[in-house]
């Protein structure tokens, strides 16, 4: 009877111990708003061969997205606003324009942002210290010790000043994401 109870018992005594130590804070206690949120991190699909991969130590550390710049997906944040342009001895083609932007990504995320089908042949983006015009970026998850937000340096390059389709995935979220360079994009942005 004591060798099939006593392994019970244990297992009661063991998971009774363990419960405290699972909570992070007092059930009547309300969670610190100014505390960091933490991305779900979904694994990124296979870079694809026209696609680059941001390096981590490229981030510039920040706390949070400027005026201008919404999020999507919880991880990521583009400009809102129409972008300047100028000519790229970068480009894809001679004849191409790049407007400047940062990749705002939330520290801890991994992040995919690609040209929409349909647009390689128009646009391509790319960030980071050697910045190269790609259909797919992708990029973390990287740390930050005290960054809530990590910064790409980087841009957009066209081949006309268009509203560019971007699909940003993060988290198991898509999102289809309009950034106007050079004009305005139609509708709600």
């Amino acid at each position: 009877m004591w060798s099939r109870t006593f392994p019970r018992l244990a297992l009661a005594v063991g998971l009774l111990a363990a419960a405290p130590a699972c909570t992070t804070q007092d059930r009547g206690a309300a969670p610190d708003a100014s505390a960091p949120v933490r991305p779900v991190v979904s694994p990124l699909p296979p870079l694809p061969p026209e696609g680059l991969r941001l390096s981590c130590g490229d981030a510039i550390p920040g706390t949070a997205p400027p005026p201008g710049y919404r999020t999507v997906a919880g991880a990521v944040a583009v400009p809102t606003a129409v972008l300047g342009y100028d000519r790229s001895p970068d480009g894809p083609e001679p004849a191409w324009w790049f407007a400047k932007w940062g990749l705002y990504v939330r520290a801890g995320a991994a992040v995919e942002v690609r040209v929409a089908p349909g647009w390689a042949g128009r646009a391509r983006i790319g960030w980071g210290r050697d910045a190269m015009p790609a259909e797919t970026v992708q990029v973390g998850p990287c740390p930050a010790a005290s960054a809530t937000w990590l910064v790409f340096t980087g841009g957009t390059w066209v081949s006309d000043p268009s509203c560019v389709p971007l699909v940003v995935d993060s988290g198991g979220q898509r999102v289809d994401v309009p950034v106007a360079v050079g004009t305005p994009c139609a509708g709600p942005r």
